[in-house]
């Protein structure tokens, strides 16, 4: 089953890190990607650039309206996503439990729709 495992954080801890402090979190990010998919686990894993870069749009009444920024004020932000094939929940539990983002944000696990008809 494929799972997605969105990786939220707040940018300003990022920013906080040192340069060595992020180096270091940008390898061991790779460095787990590459272990996932060796493991046959990873479909695709991409960061996310800033929020401030991002655009929001919806439609009402057949209008599109775009705004600046992600459409719910929060805290966190989306800070990129993990795809994964996993057998279980349990599984993708575990893996998105060692995402090195973790320890900094929360990692949203959620199944993916198999759309009928697909």
């Amino acid at each position: 089953m494929k799972y997605v495992c969105l990786v939220y954080g707040e940018e300003k801890d990022l920013y906080a890190l040192t340069p060595e402090g992020m180096a270091k979190l940008d390898a061991d990010s790779l460095a787990y990607d590459r272990s996932l998919d060796q493991a046959g686990k990873l479909i695709i894993a991409q960061a996310l650039q800033s929020v401030r870069t991002s655009k929001s749009v919806r439609r009402r009444e057949g209008k599109r309206l775009i705004t600046d920024g992600p459409f719910a004020e929060t805290k966190e932000q989306l800070l990129g996503f993990v795809m994964i094939e996993a057998d279980n929940l349990e599984q993708a539990l575990d893996i998105a439990g060692d995402i090195p983002l973790a320890e900094l944000g929360t990692i949203e696990v959620r199944a993916i729709y198999n759309v009928p008809g697909s």
